[in-house]
């Protein structure tokens, strides 16, 4: 009796890595090159065969073209595939510079069953996130594109309620747009973000949203005012199958030893 081809893909998620142009460039007390090291070592222990890797913003806290550099050269090995798109704390043309001759920005990707669209929701100069019309027509044109694919749609920003008030007024300025476009389109699947340095899994409308940890420091769930986790760094994963199921989890380095600044009152 012979068994089936599992026909599902494997994605990892790295978010918010905010490297710096130097080696040991700290954010609110943690080496995040070191940080984001040790996170990658557990990946390559835990999940030994990776379809796609995705960048989900904040990969610089400078935005030098050094840090891009450092991050592309650190997660190289994970998979043949990748791809990054920008947060608040990025800057776009150094970030293009270091992905120069690659297809890293590319923002749309079939894989297995699924299509992959990756938007851009982050303002110059801004710490809030928005979908300009140009992003959302690239939401429109790739659902509408694919009829017979599962999708999982990315960016940055938070689109919903997290429940800390003080990252309420720094989400996604127009979800209401974003939604109004995925409710139109069954093939929508789920909506994946990061910048909130936490987990997140919930159901809305029949679409499962996610974020995940930071690769760095994490924020502590559920705060009023700006307040940082002693959870430690960590990645998700996410196992699309070709008839639409989504299986994820979190996964957090376990060894690692960190003296988080808890004095910091901002991000």
């Amino acid at each position: 009796m012979s068994h089936a081809v599992d026909p599902s893909v494997l994605l990892v998620q790295l978010s918010d890595s905010h490297l710096f142009a130097e080696e040991d460039g700290k954010l609110l007390g943690m080496n995040t090159r070191d940080s984001l090291e040790r996170v990658i070592e557990k990946v390559l222990v835990e999940q030994p065969q990776i379809d796609l890797m995705l960048a989900t913003g904040d990969l610089s806290q400078d935005g030098s073209t050094a840090s891009y550099q450092r991050f592309r050269q650190l997660t190289g090995a994970l998979a043949d595939q990748a791809r990054w798109f920008p947060g608040n704390h990025d800057e776009l043309p150094a970030m293009r510079d270091a992905c120069n001759g690659s297809n890293l920005l590319e923002p749309v990707l079939d894989i297995g069953n699924w299509r992959v669209t990756l938007l851009d929701s982050s303002i110059p100069g801004a710490v809030p996130g928005f979908l300009s019309d140009d992003q959302l027509k690239l939401l429109e044109q790739s659902l509408s594109e694919a009829p017979d694919r599962h999708h999982l749609v990315c960016f940055h920003h938070h689109p919903v309620s997290i429940g800390c008030t003080w990252m309420e007024p720094i989400g996604l300025r127009n979800p209401d747009a974003l939604f109004a476009v995925l409710k139109r389109f069954p093939q929508a699947k789920a909506v994946l973000w990061g910048h909130i340095h936490q987990e997140f899994d919930q159901m809305r409308d029949g679409i499962r949203l996610l974020a995940s940890p930071s690769t760095c420091v994490q924020f502590a769930p559920g705060s009023e005012e700006f307040q940082v986790d002693t959870t430690a760094p960590g990645y998700r994963w996410l196992r699309l199958h070709a008839d639409g199921q989504l299986e994820t989890g979190v996964s957090r380095v376990t060894d690692i030893q960190f003296e988080v600044d808890y004095s910091v009152k901002g991000y």
